[in-house]
């Protein structure tokens, strides 16, 4: 089989890690990056400690502009966004006209249920994946060097359903090989809308609550009282679901909650951004709950607390 060409727009804990992998299988992969981080790259190379098994992989790695001069759109097979969600506006209006000049497919890997939908504003549905990493924590420790642990799944779909005799069918099909024969275990849904949305319950559950109290998942999810406000963020994102013509069900939130009590004491991505005076995604995460429950007429009292604590904290 051919190599896959892929570009990794954002090579943090998760799209590093990642990367790396697809590399490790023989794919090319091209790195987009920025600041100390990208000259580390370039100088040095990305280094993975993946549960304490540390790998190096020499890969191309450019900021923006650089890449749009070295590279046309169409020099990828595929091209993915691990930026954080509160990158996704102001990286599609700085590569929009690039993109545009090709048909390449865009494959989202982030926190959140909008930013499909901002990437098809610039390229067009037929060219959207949606996605979403799946018991994975990861982040940079330090420039050029990320850290990731846990299974580290991939969920992908077409966005916003796959329809029948979709044209995406067939990449679809060969990234969940190509993917899971690189050692990312890889799964294609053809209703990526509802996967996102059971993502998000567990990320309101714990991301916001995480950053409040700096608490990783299992102490929070095991905590007398914290728990409880685990549970009753997550059924709030249940509840906000229908908004979006997605019904999620008490089976859903159970599953969800099971899932992040039994997985690994990490921090979540919202504590290391806290702790390093990063911005929060707070607007994909709790604000896209808020925002729901509010066109739906109800009350989002734990999503609604934690998020104004945490925007009162972040702006004083």
């Amino acid at each position: 089989m051919t190599a896959l060409n892929v570009l990794m727009i954002g090579a943090g804990g998760i799209g590093g890690y990642y990367a790396a992998k697809l590399a490790q299988a023989g794919h090319n992969i091209v790195l987009s990056a920025r600041g100390e981080h990208l000259e580390a790259l370039q100088a040095n190379g990305l280094v993975v400690d993946y549960e304490g098994a540390v790998t190096h992989h020499d890969l191309p790695a450019f900021d923006h502009q650089a890449l749009m001069r070295t590279y046309r759109a169409d020099d990828f097979d595929l091209i993915v966004i691990a930026l954080k969600s509160t990158a996704t506006d102001s990286v599609m209006v700085e590569l929009s006209e690039w993109l545009q000049g090709g048909s390449v497919p865009v494959l989202s890997l982030q926190n959140g249920v909008d930013n499909e939908q901002r990437i098809a504003r610039e390229v067009g549905e037929q060219r959207v994946l949606g996605g979403l990493a799946v018991r994975i924590g990861g982040h940079i420790t330090e420039p050029g060097k990320v850290y990731a642990e846990g299974v580290a799944q991939i969920v992908l779909g077409a966005w916003p359903v796959q329809a029948r005799n979709d044209p995406r069918t067939g990449l679809l099909a060969r990234l969940e090989r190509e993917f899971t024969e690189a050692g990312i275990p890889t799964r294609v849904t053809d209703d990526i809308h509802y996967e996102l949305w059971r993502k998000l319950v567990i990320n309101n559950g714990v991301n916001p609550l995480s950053a409040l109290t700096h608490l990783d998942t299992r102490t929070l999810t095991h905590h007398p009282e914290f728990g409880k406000m685990v549970y009753g963020m997550m059924a709030e994102t249940v509840q906000a679901s229908k908004a979006d013509g997605v019904n999620l069900t008490e089976r859903d939130l159970d599953e969800m909650f099971d899932l992040i009590s039994s997985f690994n004491a990490i921090k979540t991505s919202m504590l290391v951004d806290q702790e390093k005076g990063r911005p929060l995604e707070l607007d994909s995460i709790s604000g896209a709950v808020l925002r729901r429950c509010q066109s739906l007429g109800i009350e989002a009292p734990y999503t609604r607390t934690v998020h104004a604590l945490l925007q009162h904290r972040n702006v004083r």
